[in-house]
C-alpha cells in the first residue's frame, strides 16, 4: 500500500482519535495541575490537587467499593457468561432469536435500564421481587437505605445489562473451538467437566481475557445506574470513583475541576493497573498463534 493511499484510508481515523481521546486526555492532564474556575483561565498549584484528594477519605470510600464492585461483577459475569454461552452455543435453529432476546439489556441505554430495573425492587413502582421476597421471608428489604442491599441491587443491574456481551463474545469463542480436540477429549474419557475446564477453556483464553478487559474497563467507569439506584450513595458508602468525580466537579458546589481532573488522572491509573494482566494475557496469547 502506498503512503498516499494509508494517509487517505487512516488519516480520517487518526484525526478523530487525536480530536476525541489525546486532546482530552491532554487537557485533563494539564487541568489536573491547575486551580480552575469556570469561566477564567486555570491558575498552576502543582501537585496540590492530588495531596487534596489523597487527603479526603471519600476517594478511599470510592477506590475501595468500586475495585471491589469490578472484581466481582467480572467474576460473575465470566462464570456466567460462560455458563450461558454453553447453554446458547448447543441450540439450533432457535439460536438467532434466542440471543436477540438476551441482548435487548445490553442496547438498553444504562440510565433508562437501571431506572426499568429499580421498578422491580421499588415498592412505589409495584416492586414485584421485593413483594415476592416479602411473602416468601416474611422479610423487608430496604433497597435504597441499607448499605448491603443497596449494593447487591447496584452489582445485580450492572450483570444484568453486561451479561450479555460477556455471553455473546464467547459464544464466538465457543465456534472457533475444533470439533477434533473435543473429539479426542470424548475419545479419552474426559467428563463434561474435564473436558470444559481442561480443554475448552483454554482453547478461548484469548477470548476469557478480552471479555474481562472490557467488563473491568466498564464497571470501573460506574456511573449511570447509580443516578436512579442509589440517589443517596454517599451516605450509604456506595459511591464510585466516576460519581465522586462528578460531585466533585459539578455537583457539591465547589465546582472544581482541577481536584476532579486530578482524580480523574487517578483513575485512568486504576484503570491500566487492573488491566494490565489480562493486557499480558491477551498479548501472550496473540504471540502464540
Amino acid at each position: 500500500m502506498r503512503r498516499r493511499e494509508f494517509a487517505a484510508l487512516a488519516g480520517p481515523s487518526i484525526v478523530v482519535m487525536v480530536g476525541l481521546l489525546l486532546l482530552p486526555l491532554y487537557r485533563t492532564i494539564q487541568w489536573s495541575l491547575q486551580e480552575v474556575d469556570y469561566g477564567s483561565p486555570g491558575r498552576f498549584v502543582g501537585l496540590d490537587n492530588y495531596r487534596q484528594a489523597f487527603s479526603d477519605p471519600r476517594l478511599a470510600d470510592a477506590a475501595v467499593f468500586t475495585v471491589t464492585l469490578t472484581l466481582l461483577v467480572t467474576a460473575v459475569l465470566l462464570v456466567l457468561g460462560y455458563l450461558l454461552a454453553v447453554l446458547v452455543n448447543g441450540l439450533g435453529r432457535a439460536k438467532p432469536y434466542v440471543l436477540g432476546l438476551l441482548l435487548v439489556p445490553y442496547v438498553i441505554p444504562h440510565i433508562v435500564g437501571a431506572s426499568m430495573f429499580l421498578w422491580l425492587f421499588n415498592s412505589n413502582y409495584g416492586g414485584v421481587v421485593t413483594h415476592v421476597i416479602e411473602q416468601v421471608t416474611g422479610i423487608e428489604i430496604l433497597w435504597m437505605t441499607d448499605t448491603w442491599a443497596n449494593r447487591f441491587l447496584v452489582a445485580l443491574n450492572i450483570i444484568w445489562s453486561m451479561l450479555p456481551f460477556a455471553m455473546l463474545i464467547i459464544v464466538a469463542g465457543l465456534q472457533g473451538v475444533s470439533d477434533e480436540i473435543l473429539e479426542a477429549a470424548k475419545m479419552d474419557g474426559a467428563s463434561l467437566v474435564r473436558t470444559h475446564l481442561s480443554v475448552i477453556v483454554p482453547s478461548i483464553r484469548g477470548v476469557l481475557g478480552f471479555v474481562a478487559l472490557i467488563s473491568i474497563m466498564d464497571v470501573v467507569r460506574t456511573f449511570d445506574p447509580l443516578v436512579p439506584l442509589s440517589p443517596q450513595a454517599v451516605q450509604l458508602g456506595n459511591e464510585s470513583i466516576m460519581l465522586y468525580i462528578y460531585n466533585v466537579a459539578f455537583r457539591d458546589g465547589g465546582q472544581d475541576l482541577g481536584l476532579g481532573s486530578a482524580i480523574n488522572v487517578l483513575l485512568i491509573v486504576l484503570i491500566v493497573v487492573l488491566l494490565s494482566p489480562f493486557i499480558r494475557g491477551v498479548a501472550k496469547e496473540a504471540k502464540t498463534r
